[in-house]
């Protein structure tokens, strides 16, 4: 179960606290700390970001994001994995990545743990949606389905062989079966 702290804290003092592994989020000011990733999280989400940015990084299309903290509007979340288009990167002068991110990703994708609240984490992705982001993703490893949000439209729950959606100008194509297909490591 996602921990609450109960502590009265302003958005600006909760960005001064430490950060702690696994992360807390800042939520309608209540923070709640992240269960720690386990085995098949820690396989989705890293084959999902490699994935990405294989066909989207050369080409400076867009970037996927383990596990950043991004802090906009009243909230300061962690998406499992955060994409950005590539020209909402907020890069530094220097050209190198910043360590703030005060804007909604593009696309996130949250991969529920059996500890977590589904509805916690689709009132992120909701959230997120609310404040430009594009597309969502609930990854749900037990039910071996993916629930598509986007804005103002209607959730779709996907399995099987079915395409997965992803932000325009990213040619990848996935399936459901072949995104849990990664959890086998072994033959």
């Amino acid at each position: 179960m996602t921990t609450v702290i109960t502590q009265s804290l302003s958005l600006d003092e909760f960005l001064k606290l430490p950060e702690i592994t696994p992360a807390r989020e800042y939520i309608d000011g209540e923070i709640f700390q992240k269960p720690m990733p386990k085995g098949k999280h820690s396989r989705l989400q890293l084959k999902l970001c490699n994935s990405i940015n294989d066909v989207a990084e050369t080409a400076k299309i867009a970037y996927a994001f383990p596990e950043l903290r991004c802090s906009f509007d009243v909230r300061s979340i962690v998406p499992d994995i955060a994409v950005f288009n590539w020209s909402r990167i907020p890069f530094a002068a220097d050209g190198e990545v910043p360590n703030d991110f005060l804007i909604s990703p593009d696309w996130t994708i949250e991969i529920l743990s059996p500890e977590q609240s589904s509805n916690r984490v689709i009132d992120n992705i909701l959230y997120c949606l609310d404040h430009g982001c594009q597309l969502g993703w609930l990854i749900d490893p037990e039910d071996r389905s993916i629930l598509i949000l986007r804005p103002h439209q209607q959730p779709e729950l996907l399995r099987g062989d079915r395409q997965l959606p992803v932000l325009t100008g990213i040619e990848l194509e996935l399936t459901v079966t072949q995104v849990f297909g990664w959890l086998k490591m072994s033959n």
